[in-house]
């Protein structure tokens, strides 16, 4: 989709994801900042969409808005139905361990842990018996689907950044979520590993038809998606 399209909207069906109006603003000794003004938009259960924009143009705000992890100043973000301000702290963490999975630029895996304990801790987190019950298989098999079946006991400081994204993959999609946000997960990679860590992203999300919200200013990586939201001063482009 080129910048100047429209921005997705379901009408037709429940979106898995809708931002309303959404606006963000700080203040300080200084004034007022706005980082976003009026976002709009929806996306369908295993639509794919890339937030693009230069830096500091509000993209990973966007994210954790979406995530529920930072608040509005005004606006409203369903999540697959679910109005995530309506609720409590307490209840979007329940949430995003419900539906949500997580990629970062900076892996933000548990150091004390190996690569399977990695994969294991948000299955072991669920409060479904028989995942927790099956974490170690699901957890194996997950490791072993994106290369590194031969790796479980490695700590993530003896493992190269391709590897340490690779756990972080599976980790993931371990949880079988809803949705993936993701936030410039190749920019701490060479170009080389950041290709085939995106090849692999894309696979696993077309295998479990997993919504995919993703922040890049890599424009090769935004042309993939099905839809791409440029971001510029806080407005879509």
């Amino acid at each position: 989709m080129s910048e100047s399209s429209p921005l997705p909207q379901t009408p037709s069906a429940t979106p898995i994801i809708a931002v309303e109006h959404v606006f963000k603003s700080v203040t300080d000794s200084t004034g007022t900042l706005d980082i976003l003004r009026d976002i709009d938009f929806r996306l369908a259960a295993r639509e794919t969409a890339a937030i693009v924009g230069a830096s500091g143009s509000g993209k990973s705000t966007l994210l954790s808005i979406i995530a529920g992890l930072d608040t509005p100043t005004r606006g409203t973000v369903r999540l697959d139905g679910h109005d995530l301000f309506a609720i409590d702290e307490d209840e979007r963490a329940a949430l995003r361990a419900q539906k949500v999975g997580f990629v970062f630029q900076s892996f933000q895996l548990m150091g004390n842990l190996t690569a399977l304990e990695n994969v294991m801790l948000p299955l072991e987190l669920s409060n479904r018996p028989e995942v927790r019950k099956n974490a170690r298989k699901a957890a194996t098999e997950m490791l072993a689907r994106v290369g590194l079946g031969q790796r479980l006991s490695h700590y993530p400081k003896v493992l190269s950044g391709g590897e340490q994204q690779r756990v972080a993959l599976a980790r993931a999609f371990v949880v079988q979520p809803a949705v993936l946000l993701a936030d410039e997960p190749t920019g701490s990679l060479d170009f080389a590993t950041g290709e085939t860590i995106m090849r692999l992203m894309f696979e696993l999300n077309r295998e479990q038809g997993t919504t995919l919200v993703l922040v890049t200013h890599d424009r090769a990586i935004a042309a993939q998606c099905e839809h791409r939201i440029t971001i510029d001063a806080g407005r879509v482009v």
